[in-house]
């Protein structure tokens, strides 16, 4: 490989950092919270993985790719949140155009990202949902903290769920404390001080 092709590899590299310091801006209308696109797009691989390990017939390896690049054009366009996109068109096939064309691997991420925009597999539909649920887990987390307007935001992400395993995982969230993970069943934790 020339010079130029790994160059053009680090400055993807470079480029991909850039989502550690791209704020999710929807959080702005929440009026609490916080989170990187990266942040996001790493609990969405990690709920992407299980979903297909759970539902069993999809590619597994083409989920989490999904998933790892599902926001990947923000690192150009920035995040934006709903009301944004109301207004704004932020030319994510362009950008991804424009960064695959600098890869030798960049037709791989250019058809994983098709196949997700046109959301007609199920790994796709997978991925649709574990973004959603990413979303729902922060909101709920939120909401535990005493944000009352999650739950409106939840009601409407649960809405955009498209898979049964998504909404059985989706029902489960709403109903589990955010902290019951550490804390739960773990009072001699506490008592040992």
């Amino acid at each position: 490989m020339a010079d130029k092709t790994f160059k053009n590899i680090v400055n993807f590299f470079f480029e991909a950092g850039m989502l550690s310091k791209t704020p999710r801006t929807g959080f702005q209308f929440l009026g609490t919270g916080k989170q990187s696109v990266a942040e996001h797009s790493f609990r969405v691989a990690i709920i992407g993985f299980a979903l297909a390990k759970l539902v069993g017939d999809v590619d597994v390896f083409k989920v989490v790719r999904m998933c790892l690049f599902h926001d990947l054009p923000e690192t150009r366009t920035g995040d934006l949140n709903y009301v944004n996109k109301h207004y704004v068109d932020a030319k994510e096939d362009e950008a991804i155009e424009d960064l695959a064309s600098t890869l030798p691997f960049g037709n791989e991420i250019e058809e994983v990202l098709t196949e997700l925009k046109k959301n007609n597999t199920k790994e796709a539909q997978l991925v649709h949902d574990a973004d959603q649920l990413e979303l729902i887990l922060e909101l709920k987390e939120q909401l535990d903290l005493g944000n009352q307007y999650a739950s409106r935001w939840i009601h409407f992400a649960k809405e955009r769920l498209k898979t049964d395993i998504g909404k059985k995982i989706a029902d489960q969230i709403t109903n589990t404390d955010s902290s019951a993970w550490w804390f739960e069943g773990r009072d001699h934790w506490w008592r040992k001080i």
